[in-house]
C-alpha cells in the first residue's frame, strides 16, 4: 500500500492538479495580465487581418489556416519545452494554472447577482460584457438574468470542468490547448455575420473537444431531484438546439430550477431566434445564486470522482 502511495505521489499528477486549483483560488491571475486575454488580442488582430475575403469558401479555409497558425505552433512549443524546462511538474501546474477560470465566473456571478439586486442594468452589462458576444446594450433586467445564467452555466462547464477533463486525458499541455482553442471558439464566434464561415472550424473543433466533458457533467447534473421530469424534458427539448453540449446543460439545469433559458439573442444589431429552453421562470439574483451554489457542489464532486479515478489509474498502472 505505501508503495503504491509513493508511486502515485512521485508521479505528481494529483499534486498537480489540486496545487493549480489552491493557486488559482488564492491568487488569481488578474483579468488584465492574463495571457488569455493577450491570446484573444492576437487572435482577434489575426482575423481583421484574414477575415476579409468576401468568398465563402475562402472565408472558411482562412478561418481554418488561421486556427492553425494559432494552435499548433503552441503544441509544438509546449511539446519541446517538455525535456529542458528544469521542473517538469511545476510546468503542468502553470499550464493548467493559466487553463482554469473558476474564479472568474465566480466574480462574474457574484457581481451580476448584486446589480441585479440592486436594479443596476449599467452595472450587470458591465459584468457580462467581456464573457459573451451577444449586445447587451438592449438587455432588461430579465434579460440580464436570462444571459448571466446561461454565461455561468457554461462558464463553469468549459473553463472548469473541460480544462479539468482535457488535464486527466492529456496533462497541462491537453488543458492548455483546450483553454487556447476555447478563446478562439469564443473570438471567432460564426453566431456574428462578421466571423461567419470564418470561425466555423473553430467553432466546430470546440464542439469536438467540448463534447465528452460536458455530457458528462450533464448526467452528473442530472442525478438528484425531479430526475424523470428533467430527463423527460431533455429529449423533448435536445434536438431543437443545435450545439447539443450547451443544450444538454442548459435544458437539465433550466428544468432543475423550472427556469426559461434559450430563447431570441442580438449580435451586431441583428435578432437570431433561438429555441426556449429549460422551464417558465425569468432567472433572478436569487436563481443564480441557487445555479451558483449548485454547480460548485457539482464541481467537487466531479474533483472527487477525477481524483479517485487518477489514483485507481495510477495504482493499476
Amino acid at each position: 500500500m505505501l508503495e503504491k502511495f509513493s508511486l502515485l505521489i512521485a508521479d505528481y499528477s494529483l499534486l498537480v492538479l489540486w496545487g493549480a486549483l489552491l493557486f488559482h483560488l488564492l491568487l488569481p491571475i488578474p483579468v488584465h495580465a492574463h495571457p488569455m486575454t493577450i491570446w484573444r488580442k492576437f487572435a482577434e488582430l489575426l482575423a481583421n487581418k484574414v477575415n476579409n475575403t468576401r468568398s465563402y469558401q475562402q472565408r472558411f479555409l482562412s478561418g481554418s489556416l488561421a486556427w492553425a497558425l494559432m494552435v499548433i505552433p503552441a503544441f509544438i512549443v509546449c511539446i519541446a519545452a517538455q525535456p529542458i524546462v528544469w521542473n517538469l511538474p511545476l510546468f503542468n501546474l502553470g499550464l493548467l494554472l493559466i487553463s482554469l477560470e473558476w474564479r472568474g465566473v465566480e466574480k462574474l456571478c457574484k457581481d451580476t447577482i448584486q446589480s441585479i439586486n440592486q436594479n443596476n442594468k449599467e452595472e450587470a452589462k458591465a459584468a457580462l460584457q467581456p464573457w459573451v458576444n451577444r449586445d447587451v446594450e438592449p438587455l432588461s433586467l430579465l434579460g440580464l438574468g436570462k444571459a448571466s445564467a446561461e454565461t455561468i452555466i457554461l462558464g463553469y462547464a468549459r473553463t472548469v470542468i473541460g480544462v479539468l477533463f482535457w488535464y486527466a486525458i492529456a496533462g497541462g499541455i491537453g488543458a492548455f490547448i483546450y483553454r487556447l482553442s476555447l478563446e478562439l471558439a469564443r473570438a471567432w464566434s460564426p453566431s456574428r455575420d462578421s466571423f461567419r464561415p470564418f470561425g466555423i472550424p473553430a467553432l466546430t473543433i470546440q464542439a469536438f473537444l467540448d463534447f465528452i466533458p460536458l455530457k458528462l457533467f450533464s448526467l452528473l447534473c442530472l442525478v438528484g431531484k425531479h430526475l424523470q421530469n428533467t430527463l423527460h424534458t431533455l429529449n423533448l427539448q435536445r434536438k431543437s438546439w443545435a450545439n447539443t453540449n450547451n443544450a444538454w446543460l442548459l435544458i437539465i439545469i433550466g428544468k432543475k430550477f423550472e427556469l426559461s433559458l434559450g430563447g431570441p439573442v442580438i449580435y451586431q444589431g441583428k435578432k437570431i431566434s433561438r429555441p426556449k429552453l429549460g422551464g417558465k421562470i425569468a432567472p433572478s439574483a436569487l436563481h443564480l445564486a441557487q445555479i451558483h451554489r449548485f454547480l460548485s457542489w457539482r464541481i467537487a464532486i466531479w474533483l472527487i470522482l477525477q481524483s479517485t479515478l487518477m489514483v485507481i489509474i495510477k495504482q493499476g498502472l
